[in-house]
């Protein structure tokens, strides 16, 4: 069951990152275990199985005037209670001046179009650590308009999570406080985290893409990698997960060239060639195009 939608502001200056989207994707999947991990004390309140998505409707924003849709928007109920509730979850890829204030926006939204009480959660990961603020205040200092629930990554610390053998905080290790020294190791304990867990294709391809979107070990890394996963005891389960994701890459890498050549009127037969991919599957490339 899916449990939340993704949904993207749009504004004519506004020009979502792939990173908001990597963020999203993975918040939508994982909805649930990323609750968990992050915010325990929200998780245990919350009724899952009265848990559904929200339609991507467009908002009017009262401020500026702008359309906007905001990103993952669950409306659930607390454990014991009948009362709805909606959880806004914001990822953030760089630093905004003003995200308080945007997420006082985003409150007033949901509240103008749903009238319930309003969980919102920030989701900050820019490269470097800053302090942000978790309030949208005026000019008192007695008085507060809005507080909400951040979590900043880079201040969380790698180690704390490989235990715990939960998706959402698999992916995100790719994003937290680790030196240099330490990337092989982070992506060692992910492999290993990945094969403990034994997720379904998808949701295994799901998390492998976010992690390496945000660390890509080098050659020199890699063949590190490799001699410290050959001296742990579920070494041979790791590498054969490795194995697999390198093998899918290449063919990703191999469509990629033959969606080209196909755009530049090469013969399948040629394709075929150049690529070794089969000729069915150049087929089936082709009618997507």
């Amino acid at each position: 069951m899916q449990l939340a939608t993704v949904v993207r502001e749009q504004t004519e200056t506004s020009d979502y990152t792939k990173h908001d989207l990597l963020f999203k994707d993975l918040i939508q999947t994982f909805f649930k275990e990323f609750i968990d991990i992050f915010f325990p004390d929200v998780h245990r309140h919350i009724d899952y199985h009265h848990t559904r998505m929200l339609s991507e409707e467009m908002h009017t924003d009262l401020h500026d005037g702008g359309t906007r849709r905001l990103d993952v928007v669950v409306e659930t109920k607390l454990k014991g209670e009948d009362s709805i509730i909606i959880i806004h979850v914001e990822p953030q890829s760089y630093r905004l001046p003003e995200f308080n204030e945007r997420m006082f926006h985003y409150y007033n939204l949901l509240y103008n179009k749903y009238r319930k009480p309003i969980v919102p959660i920030a989701v900050l990961n820019p490269d470097k650590t800053r302090d942000e603020p978790v309030t949208f205040t005026q000019a008192f200092p007695f008085f507060h308009i809005l507080n909400f629930l951040k979590l900043e990554l880079r201040k969380k610390n790698w180690r704390d999570y490989i235990k715990s053998d939960n998706p959402a905080a698999a992916a995100l290790l790719s994003k937290m406080c680790y030196t240099n020294e330490e990337r092989v190791e982070v992506k060692k304990e992910f492999l290993r985290m990945l094969v403990r867990m034994q997720l379904n294709s998808a949701k295994e391809y799901l998390i492998y893409g976010f992690f390496e979107s945000y660390l890509d070990l080098n050659e020199k890394e890699e063949e590190k990698l490799r001699e410290e996963i050959g001296k742990i005891d579920d070494g041979v389960k790791v590498m054969e997960l490795t194995i697999s994701y390198e093998e899918k890459g290449k063919k990703e890498g191999k469509q990629e060239v033959a969606i080209e050549m196909l755009r530049k009127g090469a013969s399948i037969q040629f394709i075929t060639e150049v690529t070794h991919l089969e000729k069915q599957e150049i087929e089936r490339l082709r009618k997507m195009l």
